[in-house]
């Protein structure tokens, strides 16, 4: 049972919920750049138990299935055609052996993610079946797809929603617009520990101006072209902790915001943090994007992702049941 890989798309790799617990190794989360949208694929398909998908950024690949699949498309919409019928995202569909899936750009948002019911049959490494480019470490020796690549897909119970082995899918999807970024709103960002010793027009100018995303941006950090920020003056530190959402300034002037394969530690400024409930929303933001920052306190962002994780459990739970009673 597996998927053939007729071509790889821009960037294709799989991820799950990433790698915890290894940064006294120099080895970052990883893992998926959108977690919503990879925890509603695998809902949609039956899964629970934390399956890797196949994240796909900004043009997706063409595949083979080998064998019968369920499968979901959600984050950025995507031109799906399986056997030159289009797909609907954010819902369900069966796939019957021999269908090539053949998928197109994305008009919004950079990610998306394809789930296959029972998940992909890869060997976890220090715990985690994701991808990490940045330190070439996972499936396929920690490399994105490439054509000719074999992806084995696990065995598992069919669903029981399927009515017959043609190609169709479930009768009713998700909404993506609640899980979607299309409005472009400012992120929230928390002051990080260097945030005073930019100089007050650079401190202002980090919560007021519009940064645009640069081409040069991955799933290591976002780069944010505008009007260079300023120190007050020279710093001289020594390499401290960051995170995803970590915001560096480096001397350039032009600020980064790590994101999933984050290093464990850096040595420029840190000028601000931002809200892990926003990480998706950066994620989705594709290069000649705009980004702009509001500022929030560390209880408002905590909030603000308690109330998302409440919504997502609600939704979650909602899919299962409707799941088992199809």
């Amino acid at each position: 049972m597996s998927i053939e890989v007729i071509k790889p798309g821009l960037l294709s790799s799989l991820q799950d919920a990433g790698r915890h617990g290894h940064a006294s190794l120099g080895l970052g989360r990883g893992g998926a750049m959108d977690l919503p949208a990879w925890r509603l694929a695998n809902a949609l398909v039956g899964n629970v138990h934390h399956e890797a998908a196949l994240e796909i950024t900004l043009a997706g690949p063409t595949l083979r299935f080998r064998c019968d699949a369920v499968i979901a498309l959600t984050g950025a919409i995507v031109d799906a055609r399986a056997d030159g019928e289009p797909l609907p995202p954010w819902t369900a569909c069966f796939l019957p052996a021999g269908t090539v899936l053949r998928m197109g750009g994305m008009r919004h948002g950079c990610r998306s993610y394809l789930a296959v019911r029972g998940g992909f049959d890869v060997a976890p490494v220090l715990g985690s079946r994701s991808t990490d480019l940045h330190a070439r470490v996972g499936p396929l020796e920690g490399r994105g797809l490439q054509a000719g690549d074999e992806l084995p897909m696990a065995t598992t119970d069919a669903a029981p929603w399927i009515r017959s082995r043609t190609l169709h899918a479930l009768r009713w999807g998700l909404d993506p617009q609640p899980w979607l970024d299309d409005a472009k709103a400012p992120l929230a960002l928390l002051r990080g520990h260097h945030h005073e010793a930019m100089d007050e027009a650079s401190q202002r100018a980090l919560f007021s101006q519009r940064f645009m995303l640069s081409k040069d941006s991955n799933r290591t950090g976002a780069r944010l072209d505008g009007s260079p920020l300023a120190l007050r003056q020279p710093l001289e530190l020594i390499s401290e902790a960051t995170v995803p959402g970590t915001v560096q300034l480096p001397p350039s002037g032009q600020p980064i915001a790590l994101l999933a394969e984050a290093p464990v530690t850096g040595g420029y400024p840190r000028i601000g943090q931002v809200a892990a409930v926003d990480l998706p929303r950066l994620a989705q933001r594709r290069p000649g994007d705009t980004v702009s920052f509001r500022e929030v306190t560390f209880d408002e962002a905590m909030d603000r992702l308690d109330a998302r994780e409440e919504a997502l459990q609600r939704l979650l739970r909602r899919i299962a049941q409707r799941l088992e009673s199809a």
